[in-house]
């Protein structure tokens, strides 16, 4: 009797691990940044040293088989800010609880739009944030909230310039890779619609994003298509504010050639006010050249044109990424070179210079990510070195 239960307790501690290990297995990833730069802020602002973490994060992914080639995932990936500027709650960045299968890809959470996936395709040469970051020439890549603006759980803001949007309360579709070729459609949930967007006879505001992309990514050659669209944006939960729209389409592409792989993206934003249209174009260019062994160049220029349209106003004129009034002078444009050391393939330093002008009625962009508003016209430009691991 006493041999029978040894055994079968012997025999149930060994299961216990077996049953834990098919029922999920679970990783911990993530990158630690620290950016510490010197930014001459133009026009009598103090010069400064100036000191970013955007780019660290901590994150956790499971996967449970599910048989007949279904999957379950979950993905809850946090801030980390190594500075303790930035305490922020759990799953503040791309989080989400999906089914992986034959037929593609389906998940719900806070995730990057199909079209900023898309875009990043093509953004080489160029850090995506902090001071040496070139997100802001056409709008912006940080975690936004046009489901949640003005609510107590937003998490985010509406931040209408941005078409890179991380969005909160996102349904994502994504086709099965085919060829390289693959399909995305994503859209937020209507929940603004019940927690404070006013409804009468005349304004049903129901503020929803809408993301679409196509994407090619087979051997040297990365290549997306994507078209977005936010509606309902004007001023929430005030049941005289006009329905705006925005929108905007855009492209990108990148090849590596040996040596230096080089990049290009190019975007069309349109936005509505109460008084007309905002238009505005923006391209980027860039190329990473890996002279020998560790060691990288980089380099990128970024412009985006005059706002265009018949508006009386913009869109977050003094806002990163922001959009002047119709009229002449009323662009920006950035230049960057760094040089970047491997020390691994986890952990590498880059050192780089970056410039960010404005034109003579533009004030929308400037070298960092602080709040610090400029004038129009004015230049700012800084040094920076950026020790990145990844885990």
């Amino acid at each position: 009797m006493q041999k029978k239960f040894l055994a079968a307790a012997v025999a149930g501690a060994l299961a216990v691990p077996t049953m834990a290990v098919a029922q999920s297995t679970v990783q911990i990833y993530g990158t630690a940044q620290w950016e510490q730069g010197y930014i001459d802020q133009g026009n009598g602002r103090p010069k400064t040293d100036y000191n970013e973490s955007t780019g660290s994060y901590i994150g956790f992914r499971g996967t449970e088989n599910l048989g007949g080639g279904l999957s379950a995932w979950f993905q809850c990936e946090t801030t980390a800010d190594i500075r303790a500027f930035d305490q922020v709650g759990l799953c503040s960045r791309n989080s989400g609880l999906g089914f992986r299968g034959g037929f593609g890809n389906v998940w719900v959470g806070r995730w990057h739009t199909p079209m900023s996936r898309a875009m990043g395709l093509g953004v080489i040469g160029a850090e995506s944030t902090g001071i040496l970051g070139f997100s802001y020439i056409h709008g912006g890549s940080g975690s936004t909230s046009i489901v949640g603006t003005a609510f107590d759980h937003a998490g985010g803001s509406a931040t209408r310039q941005r078409f890179r949007r991380r969005e909160t309360c996102l349904t994502t579709y994504e086709t099965p890779r085919m060829g390289g070729f693959m399909l995305g459609a994503a859209v937020s949930c209507g929940n603004a619609a019940a927690d404070g967007a006013a409804v009468d006879g005349t304004n049903n505001q129901k503020p929803r994003v809408w993301s679409f992309a196509g994407t090619f990514v087979r051997g040297p050659l990365s290549a997306g298509l994507a078209y977005e669209r936010h509606n309902d944006v004007g001023t929430f939960n005030s049941a005289t504010a006009p329905e705006l729209d925005d929108k905007a389409w855009g492209a990108s592409a990148a090849y590596t050639f040996g040596p230096v792989r080089a990049g290009i993206t190019y975007m069309d934003r349109k936005w509505e006010t109460a008084t007309g249209d905002v238009k505005m174009k923006t391209w980027t260019l860039g190329a990473e050249w890996t002279i020998a062994g560790p060691h990288q160049l980089h380099i990128a220029y970024g412009m985006t044109g005059d706002s265009k349209g018949s508006s009386l106003t913009g869109i977050s004129p003094t806002a990163q990424g922001g959009a002047a009034a119709p009229g002449s002078d009323t662009g920006y444009e950035a230049f960057t070179i760094g040089y970047q050391y491997a020390f691994s393939k986890r952990t590498t330093a880059k050192i780089g210079y970056i410039r960010m002008e404005n034109e003579t009625n533009s004030s929308a962009l400037r070298a960092n990510n602080g709040a610090v508003l400029l004038g129009n016209g004015q230049d700012t430009d800084a040094v920076a070195l950026v020790v990145r691991h990844t885990f």
